[in-house]
């Protein structure tokens, strides 16, 4: 059976009235946010930094998304970013929280309507293919020495929620990019949906936000608008540098294993007593506004 076909437990049936609201609110939301954004870039207003921020507010609101840090993310000097990778909610959930630009795919450019969205918002678009690496790498380390912290979900395709996928170290290649005399931090960032409703997230749960395998997106985002949405635990890690492993596959793994302990912690309920002397309620949240566009689309081998 499809895992956005399991049986609707004690959350409920989705609400299709809910997901009809929230979904026109969400393309009225998201078509006025495309025509300013492209207007204040056209104009080069401020307004073109802050927006996308906005945006992803306004889609974890309707969404009914919760987000609640733990930890702080690094906020001086541009970032390489890791997180591990379980649904398009992602983005908004971490474009909430980070000043950073995300990294997808070359083919996301040509997708109707994703691809001009994703171009509005300061996405970087890269070829994964293997013969391209160092090309890509240097692309990344551009954007790093410019000053723009970068979003990499090196894990290369969305998991189930439940586990950590191995992450692909190509791109953090470009962790050696050197500002200001100084080397680049890469942060470790892990992200778990842990509470629908309110209530303890089960391991049947999961596909209800989890976006993987062969589920269609139309029907899993109507889901998820019917259900009423849930909460979700983003933990920042301690930064590393990429000088102080041997290679940048060893600094992969370094990343690899911090991201899927949190995941550990936050499934079991651990994360906020683990993570407590830098905890953070969302509504206490200091984090200044995006000097980037903050949207991105998912490296996922079935990306929206």
């Amino acid at each position: 059976m499809r895992p956005d076909r399991v049986a609707i437990n004690h959350l409920g049936t989705p609400s299709h009235f809910r997901a009809a609201v929230s979904a026109a609110a969400l393309i009225g939301v998201t078509v006025c946010c495309a025509i300013v954004q492209a207007c204040a870039l056209r104009l080069r207003l401020s307004l073109a930094r802050r927006l996308p921020w906005v945006w992803h507010r306004i889609c974890c609101a309707l969404l009914a998304i919760d987000v609640r840090p733990i930890g702080s993310p690094l906020s001086e000097g541009p970032v390489l970013y890791v997180c591990n990778h379980a649904s398009y909610l992602d983005v908004s959930v971490l474009g909430t929280l980070l000043d950073g630009r995300f990294v997808a795919k070359a083919e996301v450019a040509r997708w109707p309507i994703i691809g001009a969205l994703s171009a509005l918002q300061g996405t970087i678009f890269v070829d994964r293919k293997a013969q391209g690496a160092r090309i890509q790498a240097d692309d990344l380390r551009l954007a790093l020495r410019t000053g723009a912290s970068l979003v990499l979900f090196p894990e290369g395709t969305s998991s189930d929620g439940n586990r950590v996928l191995p992450f692909k170290s190509t791109l953090f290649a470009a962790a050696d990019a050197i500002v200001d005399g100084i080397e680049v931090r890469v942060q470790p960032v892990t992200i778990a949906y842990t509470r629908p409703r309110g209530l303890p997230m089960e391991r049947r749960m999961r596909p209800y936000f989890a976006w993987y395998g062969d589920m269609t997106l139309v029907s899993h985002l109507w889901t998820c608008l019917g259900l009423g949405g849930a909460g979700v635990d983003v933990i920042f890690h301690q930064p590393a540098r990429l000088s102080q492993f041997a290679s940048r596959k060893e600094l992969a793994q370094h990343c690899n294993t911090q991201v899927a302990r949190g995941l550990s912690d936050a499934l079991s309920g651990r994360a906020g007593t683990a993570q407590a002397p830098e905890a953070v309620a969302i509504g206490a949240l200091r984090v200044p506004l995006p000097s980037w566009p903050g949207f991105g689309l998912l490296e996922t081998e079935h990306e929206m």
